[in-house]
């Protein structure tokens, strides 16, 4: 039998390359790069499982640890047969690696890739390594997966940097329920969790520690292969129990509230039904942008005093009609505080310009004002327009955000900049529309004979009118159809 931990010098000390590398190999087999990061997870919680029942202090025989040496043991024309029990047997489990493994299938058909893929994975001890923790590998393949622009998958993928500087503004806690409706790989949630983690409050108990590892973390995601990934994200960053619920957040009302909410929604639109609206009566307005919708849907999953950070695309700070109302009632009802407006390029899908918009949740004033005294605009923006694949934003480039930002501090100590300065609720509302579309630093001057037009907003107007009046069609030809069916006939239309 091949010996399941090998020795330090065979293994694989830079496991990131040597397994994208292989996952190329298999491109030629008709294995996407994400079906590929689906094959890795099984076989890593395999293996991890496995480490946990051969570790000298507290070993665990936890169900189907010894299913790795068996696999390891089986001849490469069988190990597809029982690699695919495995699959079976784990996602049977009634616990978070069951959820895991749910409707896992064996996609390396292969036979000799697929016995070079469990070589490659037994190389690397994934457990008590320090400085490669089987997190950050996941992490880094995640990152390949996005910058592949052939994938698709970008859009579930919100650059690290960016994430760790707004955790870093929001300083989660123990004390709070954090919730991504949108978590994609899981980005925020573990970032959150890793920042709980490095601040543990000193003199917690163990029943305080498995709580946070169980409950204070938990996300929503439409897709679910991504779901999948989010929920071996988490796992393999320490959190015991993932939760992440696969369905549209959109559909209904939150069963579960939070004082933290962290999330970077789709761009664009994802269903069909949110082609027409979603039918939600606590949503302040019918749209068919979905980003418009989840801005609604992180208000009413707030608790009263609650908080949250949520990435948007430009059209959500300028899009009339439904999205007018929807700014209005977000600086009314919340403490709308801070926009930081990111370069063109952060996000991998083409031509993307994105925000983070931070806001809270207080309860109601008693003189009827709106709750929005200032919203604070940081234009990073205007400092540096855009970024390329080659050149991303690092995380020293949010260090002055960072600090101008003042985390933890009041924010009548923010210091106003060329960069960064605040907008009384007034004149935000008095704006055409409501718009955020906010700018500080101002725009370099361009030649006289091109002029300043933005292709981009124009586009993105023409959407939203586009929108509009397609549900407005859609609502008439409904009225129209109902009025000319025949008396007596009821039920649905068949045609429809």
């Amino acid at each position: 039998m091949t010996p399941s931990t090998p020795p330090p010098a065979a293994r694989d000390r830079d496991p990131v390359k040597s397994l994208w590398s292989f996952g190329n190999l298999l491109r030629d087999d008709g294995v996407s790069a994400l079906e590929y990061i689906e094959q890795l997870t099984y076989l890593i919680c395999v293996k991890i499982a496995h480490e946990q029942r051969h570790r000298i202090l507290n070993p665990q025989r936890l169900p189907g640890s010894q299913a790795w040496d068996q696999l390891r043991a089986t001849s490469p024309y069988e190990q597809g047969s029982f690699y695919e029990k495995i699959l079976w047997d784990f996602g049977n489990r009634p616990d978070a690696i069951g959820r895991i493994f749910r409707k896992a299938q064996n996609r390396v058909s292969d036979p000799l890739k697929l016995s070079r893929l469990i070589d490659l994975v037994d190389q690397h001890y994934w457990t008590g390594v320090p400085g490669l923790p089987p997190g950050a590998v996941f992490e880094a393949l995640l990152g390949r997966v996005a910058d592949d622009a052939k994938t698709g998958a970008g859009q579930y993928y919100t650059p690290r940097p960016l994430i760790d500087a707004v955790v870093r503004c929001v300083r989660p806690t123990v004390d709070d329920t954090i919730i991504d409706p949108a978590c994609g790989t899981g980005g925020f949630l573990i970032t959150a969790f890793d920042y709980l983690i490095e601040h543990f409050p000193r003199g917690a108990d163990r029943a305080r520690r498995a709580q946070t590892d169980e409950d204070i973390v938990s996300g929503n995601e439409l897709v679910e292969t991504t779901a999948r990934l989010a929920m071996a994200n988490l796992f393999l960053h320490g959190v015991a129990q993932p939760r992440v619920v696969v369905g549209d957040a959109l559909l209904s009302r939150p069963e579960r509230h939070a004082t933290l909410v962290l999330t970077a929604p789709p761009f664009g639109r994802g269903s069909v039904i949110a082609d027409y609206g979603y039918s939600r009566y606590d949503l302040w307005a019918a749209t068919a942008n979905k980003q418009l919708n989840f801005l609604q849907h992180v208000f009413t999953l707030l608790d009263i005093g609650g908080r949250a950070a949520v990435v948007v695309t430009d059209n959500v700070l300028f899009e009339g009609g439904a999205g007018a109302e929807i700014r209005k009632r977000l600086l009314h009802h919340c403490d709308v505080h801070t926009l930081l407006r990111l370069p063109t390029g952060v996000f991998s899908a083409k031509g993307v310009r994105a925000n983070v918009l931070f806001f809270d949740k207080p309860a109601p004033r008693t003189d009827g004002r709106p709750s929005t005294r200032r919203l604070w605009v940081y234009d990073m923006r205007s400092r540096q327009p855009s970024v390329t694949k080659t050149a991303p934003l690092a995380e020293t480039d949010y260090l002055d955000f960072v600090a101008a930002y003042r985390p933890g501090r009041s924010r009548e100590e923010r210091d106003e900049t060329s960069w960064f300065r605040p907008f009384d609720v007034d004149e935000l509302l008095s704006r055409d529309g409501c718009e955020l579309d906010l700018r500080v630093a101002p725009r370099q001057t361009e030649p006289a004979t091109e002029p300043d037009v933005d292709l981009y907003r124009i586009a993105e107007d023409i959407t939203g009118e586009l929108r509009s009046a397609l549900a407005e069609f859609t609502a008439l030809a409904d009225a129209l159809r109902v009025l000319g069916r025949p008396s007596g006939q009821s039920g649905q239309d068949p045609t429809r």
